[in-house]
Order: structure tokens, then C-alpha cells, then sequence
């Protein structure tokens, strides 16, 4: 399971840790995902997601889920939150 947000993209990075010394050791700055359940409104469904907490700030600031999915580009989402999004369009759609 890779560590990379399923509705922002966001992942690892990487930086160095510097000592009293000014030695400076490579390290990794990893995101802070969670395991959450979000309500699409338009689909009457729940959804499995792995989210950082900032991507779950602006989900919930965006106002909720279908807004989210229905403003952020296909490159930043998963190929699960696309399936969603692909879904919510049709619904809408029709």
C-alpha cells in the first residue's frame, strides 16, 4: 500500500536532518493518511478512502465529497476516486 493520498496526491518527501554540527542526514517526510468513510450525497453511498488529514480539511471546506471530486482534476485522484467521479457524472448527468 503506497503512501500517497487518494484525493490530493499527495506523498512522501524528502529532505535532510541537520545536526548541531551541521551534518545533514537524508530522510523522509511521510504524509498523515487515515483510513476514512465519506458520504457521497449525490450517490447515496459511503466510500473507503486512505486521506491525509489536510485533503480531509479541504474535503470538508470544499463541502464534501461530490463538490471535491467534481473540482479536482483526474491526475491528482486515485483510479478508485475516478471511478467515483465517472460515476457521480453520470448520475448527474441523467
Amino acid at each position: 500500500m503506497s503512501r500517497i493520498c487518494e484525493l490530493t496526491g499527495k506523498g512522501r518527501q524528502v529532505g535532510n536532518n541537520v545536526s548541531h554540527a551541521n551534518n545533514k542526514t537524508k530522510r523522509v517526510f511521510l504524509p498523515n493518511l487515515q483510513n476514512v468513510t465519506l458520504l457521497s450525497d449525490g450517490l447515496d453511498r459511503s466510500f473507503k478512502f486512505r486521506v491525509s488529514t489536510n485533503g480531509l480539511r479541504s474535503v470538508e471546506h470544499v463541502g464534501g465529497l461530490d463538490n471535491w471530486l467534481l473540482k479536482t482534476s483526474d491526475d491528482d485522484l486515485s483510479e478508485r476516486a475516478v471511478k467515483v467521479k465517472r460515476e457521480l457524472e453520470k448520475k448527474q448527468a441523467a
